[in-house]
């Protein structure tokens, strides 16, 4: 079975990031052949970052102990869906600092960006696309984008409108398709 993270970009209280991760599953969950799951990075309790060898380098000898459930985690997924939150027109750092602890666990794999903010996470996303694509990652082009003041009620609770449908459809479909095409290059890798 193909599986794909769906990967929380959000580690503040309060965050909406769980609500929109868990639309996307409940949509994601029951497409034939493919094992869709929640990766919240908060639940993985990282420091921020402060190894003295860049991870590019390091093998996978990483200084601090509390990475490799992280890399474990993200090793056992051939592809992702990253929910992304725009914050001051970025990308949150908590999502950064936990792409930052890896590499070779993102190589050769697909991943799909689903972006909110107050016009939609665009900038955000596109900063995104730009860091995975340093890290071997294939990003598709379908990108479904969220509101805070259309899909959200009080910026708090997540009431997407039903127009996304299909472009989540869309979404999900790139992702699978780019996920299994580089499946071959992740085998001899």
């Amino acid at each position: 079975m193909t599986r794909i993270a769906i990967v929380t970009g959000s580690t503040r209280p309060g965050r909406v990031n769980p609500q929109v991760a868990q639309y996307i599953h409940s949509i994601a969950s029951g497409r034939e052949g493919f094992e869709y799951e929640v990766l919240d990075i908060a639940d993985f309790d990282l420091p921020f970052y402060n190894e003295s060898i860049p991870t590019v380098l390091n093998g996978g000898n990483h200084e601090t102990p509390e990475v490799y459930p992280w890399a474990e985690a993200v090793a056992g997924f051939d592809g992702f869906v990253f929910i992304v939150a725009e914050y001051n027109r970025g990308i949150t750092s908590g999502l950064k600092n936990a792409i930052d602890y890896l590499y070779g666990e993102w190589n050769d794999k697909a991943a799909a960006i689903v972006s909110y903010g107050s016009s939609g996470g665009q900038i955000a996303a596109a900063a995104l696309r730009d860091v995975l694509s340093t890290l071997q990652v294939a990003v598709v082009t379908q990108q479904p984008a969220f509101n805070l003041f259309t899909d959200f009620e009080n910026m708090a609770v997540f009431t997407p409108s039903p127009v996304h449908a299909n472009a989540i459809d869309g979404m999900l479909g790139q992702v699978e398709k780019w996920t299994k095409a580089l499946e071959a290059t992740r085998v001899a890798a």
